[in-house]
Parts: C-alpha cells; structure tokens; sequence
C-alpha cells in the first residue's frame, strides 16, 4: 500500500453519467463501491470534496444575471446536496461516513474543523467536507487543495473522466499525448487545464502532489491506492 490518507476530489459533473443534470444513481453507486472495497483491502483513510456542477455552477450563473456572490452560495449547497448523496451510498453498503460543512447547517452535517475531520478519519468514516472553501470566488478544486493540506493528506487524487493529463483535451482532440508524470511549472507552462490557478499553487507551495486519474474505471481507485502507476503523477 502506497497512501495511509488520501483526499479524494470528486466531480459533480461525472456524477451526471449521460443526464444533463442531476445525479446518476449508478454513477454514485460504482463510485460508493469503490471507496469500499479500497478500504476492505487497504487501511486506508479518505477525505472527499465534491463538486457541485451538477446542480448549479456559480460562474456560469454570473452570465444568468445572478450575483456572483449568490451564484457562488448556490454553488456550495449544490456541493452539499452531492455530499449528502455519496454519504448515503456509503452507509447503505455499510461504510461509516461524515458530512462537515464549510458554512454551519447543522443537523445536515457537523461544521467542518481539522480536528474534527481527522478524529473521524481516525475513527475508520469517511470524511465528506462540503460546501467548498465556504467564500464565495473559490471553487471546489481550491477546497480540495484546502482540505488536503489541512488534513495532512499524502496526496491528492482527482477523479475524472480521463485517465490523465494530456497536452490536449482527449476528448475533442484524437492525437493528444497523456503524461504519465509532470511538474507543477511544467504544467502551468503548458498552459494545461488540471485545475485552476489557485488550487495548483497552493498545492505546489505546501509540495501536496496530485494524481489526475479516471475514477469511472472499475479498479482504479483500489489500484491507485496498492501503487500501481494510474493516471497522471503532477509534482514539485
């Protein structure tokens, strides 16, 4: 086993399957699956941050008319409405799991500490930390960057629905080239798209590395996790 505590960042989006919006039921169901039979074979200790675009998307609620500010509110309890979600598909196949907020809305989950979300860690749940960074103009990939250096995870795993980092999107372009490892510089130079400005700096400057894998392949996570090379490797 590679990784004793990971934070796992999940996509809203991904959470659509073929829908235009909303949350697929399988999707959720393969994704619950997944972090279980990990942690049946490794010890290990997850941490997740999911998205909320989905359900609401704050920028793209700007070009709406809405205030950023309020669009940006919307986007946190669409993050949470996914947390509760995975929570539920956890528990309903015996995984003990926690939602803390970023912003307090107790009873629907306990208002995030560092403390608290390595005490439950600990405790064998998994840590569902919702509502991003809790400040409007920071996205949920800046709350992942956050949320993995504040619980001193070893690294951070984003779940996507490629396999990697490529010098093109794979997905319109047919001859773009994966890396299998990368610098943080490297990748800015590139002008890559692995995560916005933010996230990236602040994980470059706290040295947290991140692994961008396909989290929709059976077996990647678990995978992952045992040390196998998955995805892309972006590092100091």
């Amino acid at each position: 086993m590679k990784y004793k505590r990971v934070l796992l960042k999940l996509s809203g989006e991904a959470l659509m399957g073929k829908s235009e919006y909303g949350i697929n039921p399988e999707i959720l169901n393969s994704y619950a699956e997944e972090i279980k039979n990990t942690m049946d074979s490794y010890k290990i200790q997850v941490g997740i941050v999911i998205g909320g675009g989905n359900i609401f998307r704050g920028l793209s609620g700007v070009n709406k008319g809405f205030d950023r500010v309020k669009g940006d509110s919307m986007g946190m309890l669409a993050t949470t409405i996914n947390s509760i979600a995975i929570q539920s598909a956890l528990e309903n196949i015996g995984v003990k799991a926690k939602v803390l907020t970023a912003i307090r809305m107790e009873p629907i989950g306990e208002f995030y500490s560092k403390q608290k979300a390595i005490d439950a860690m600990n405790n064998g749940f998994v840590v569902i930390i919702a509502g991003g960074t809790g400040n409007p103009f920071f996205t949920t990939d800046t709350a992942s960057a956050l949320r993995a250096v504040e619980i001193e995870a070893e690294v951070l795993l984003k779940g996507t629905r490629v396999d990697g980092v490529y010098t093109a999107d794979p997905e319109k372009v047919q001859n773009a080239i994966k890396f299998d490892n990368i610098t943080f510089d490297e990748a800015y130079n590139k002008k890559l798209n692995v995560m916005d400005l933010t996230s990236f700096t602040m994980c470059k400057e706290n040295k947290m590395p991140i692994i961008v894998f396909d989290m929709n392949k059976k077996g990647n996570f678990k995978d992952l996790i045992s040390g196998k090379q998955i995805g892309t490797l972006v590092h100091n």
